[in-house]
């Protein structure tokens, strides 16, 4: 499938970056909120609720360090692999939100959208994979270029 579109991998892990920090950020002030009114209530100790919402922001954080360390990967074919993941990974939270929590509208259009973005990407990069299989790198040309001069 020919692509006009060119979009490098690490684009679409900045826009899973962006969508993860947006997800980390609401459930850290949702779990805030819900630590401040437990306490008030209760005095001290901690709520599954608090602790649930702690616990996704947590996981949020160490995928975006997780997604740092995938942009400097410098293989197009680990890349694909990668947003092969990546894209199983966002379809399946779309499709689970839509089945158990159809009230959250914009979760389910962040994440379709994000899943539709990395699709994009997965396309366009088995083009440039194509594209790089059909070109010589310098020291390949180098080699042939040494090869030349001896015959």
């Amino acid at each position: 499938m020919k692509f006009k579109i060119n979009i490098k991998p690490k684009i679409s892990y900045h826009v899973s970056i962006a969508v993860f920090c947006v997800i980390l950020f609401y459930f850290a002030y949702k779990g805030f909120v819900a630590y401040l009114i437990h306490k008030e209530l209760y005095g001290s100790g901690l709520d599954t609720l608090v602790l649930l919402r702690a616990s996704i922001s947590g996981i949020m954080l160490i995928l975006i360090l997780l997604f740092i360390q995938f942009i400097k990967i410098p293989d197009l074919k680990s890349h694909r692999t990668i947003l092969r993941g990546i894209f199983i990974g966002w379809t399946s939270v779309f499709v689970i939100l839509i089945v158990v929590n159809l009230s959250s509208i914009y979760f389910i259009i962040l994440t379709g959208l994000v899943s539709f973005f990395s699709l994009i990407t997965l396309f366009s990069l088995e083009d440039q994979i194509k594209e790089e299989k059909n070109t010589l790198t310098e020291k390949e040309i180098y080699l042939l270029q040494q090869l030349a001069k001896k015959k």
